[in-house]
């Protein structure tokens, strides 16, 4: 059986949804490999990558270019007869069948609008070409593998995700007062101004908080050379956070009053989840693959109908109780999503590529 070999590129790249896929799977494939629960991998990265803190698996620095030319060219050199396993939407054209590749959704297809031309050709002719080349397709949900049926014409194995990583880090509650927030008095938001993420529609949202004395708290920032501008919230009707680290989402969640995440085209929704885990409950657009994490535990609104999303909110904040069982209801729903198991199905979805 031929050896693994895992595609580093995401330890050169900023932490979005995608790397962090990337890197609590590995850790996760890596401390069952301690237990001789997973083969022992090859992480092949380029230089200067940051340190994956592996205890099993192999981390290799090899080749001399970087980016995109690096994943083409120098990654497949390095491979030794290995499987490679890609694990953000990337893979070297060259390698055909002798690789699984992780796509998760097929938004370069469904949202052009949210991406750069540059960006979005790439995408679309380069996964175009993994699929013909026979490639294994893999994904996140089952919202993404119909989307990328569509798009592709290939059927995509599912990984679900994790949301137990939120709580490694201890929370750093110095941001709470840095903005002026207060404990159960603001409704979060995690997103970007990408077009997709729909945080233009949050303005009536912020105006139905400010009725109630809550404040609205938006969380994260965009990369201008991969998403276009889609319209973010005014700064008069909300508080403008940035980016935040680790430690202060972990604050922003266990704070407060809830998550309200707007989104009209997700592969996963890894907010959402991690909000659950963090015990904030969650008001969503009913869209994309949030429905597959949340169930139940969620209070759903449509994302084309602000009304409903201000109805949504009103009834939070008024109903008895409602709260409080939507925090239990979540912590129940999390436990189910652990990178353990991601770790696990991913092994189960190559090992016939690998024989």
């Amino acid at each position: 059986m031929t050896g693994i070999a895992i595609n580093g590129r995401y330890l050169t790249q900023g932490m979005t949804g995608v790397q962090r896929f990337a890197t609590e799977i590995v850790a996760a494939a890596d401390a069952l490999a301690a237990r001789s629960e997973w083969p022992v991998a090859r992480v092949l990265h380029p230089a200067g990558a940051r340190d994956a803190g592996l205890r099993s698996f192999r981390a290799e620095s090899v080749g001399s270019r970087s980016g995109q030319a690096w994943e083409q060219i120098d990654l497949p050199r390095a491979l030794r007869g290995d499987m490679l396993v890609s694990l953000g939407n990337t893979a070297p054209l060259m390698l055909g069948a002798r690789q699984a590749v992780v796509i998760h959704d097929a938004g370069a297809f469904d949202t052009p609008e949210s991406y750069s031309f540059a960006f979005r050709t790439w995408y679309r002719l380069m996964q175009k070409r993994l699929a013909r080349s026979g490639a294994m397709i893999l994904t996140v949900s089952e919202f993404s593998r119909a989307r990328i049926q569509a798009a592709l014409g290939v059927d995509a194995g599912v990984i679900p995700e994790g949301g137990e990583h939120v709580l490694r880090t201890p929370a750093d509650t110095a941001i709470i007062a840095k903005h002026g927030l207060e404990r159960g008095r603001f409704a979060l938001v995690v997103g970007n101004p990408a077009a997709h993420k729909n945080l233009a529609a949050l303005t009536a949202a912020a105006e139905t908080l400010g009725a109630h004395g809550l404040t609205l708290a938006v969380a994260g920032a965009a990369d201008p050379a991969v998403f276009r501008a889609g319209g973010g919230v005014a700064a008069d009707s909300a508080k403008l956070l940035g980016r935040v680290s680790d430690a202060e989402l972990r604050a922003l969640y266990e704070n407060a009053l809830c998550l309200i995440f707007p989104s009209r085209y997700e592969g996963f929704g890894l907010p959402p989840l991690e909000a659950m885990v963090c015990g904030c409950p969650v008001l969503a657009a009913h869209a994309g693959a949030v429905p597959e994490v949340c169930g139940e535990a969620a209070l759903w609104f449509d994302p084309a109908q602000p009304a409903t999303l201000q109805d949504t909110v009103s009834r939070l904040v008024e109903e008895d109780g409602l709260r409080e069982g939507m925090i239990r209801a979540g912590l129940d729903r999390a436990r189910s999503f652990t990178w353990e198991r991601a770790a696990r199905t991913l092994l189960s979805l190559i090992e016939g590529r690998r024989a």
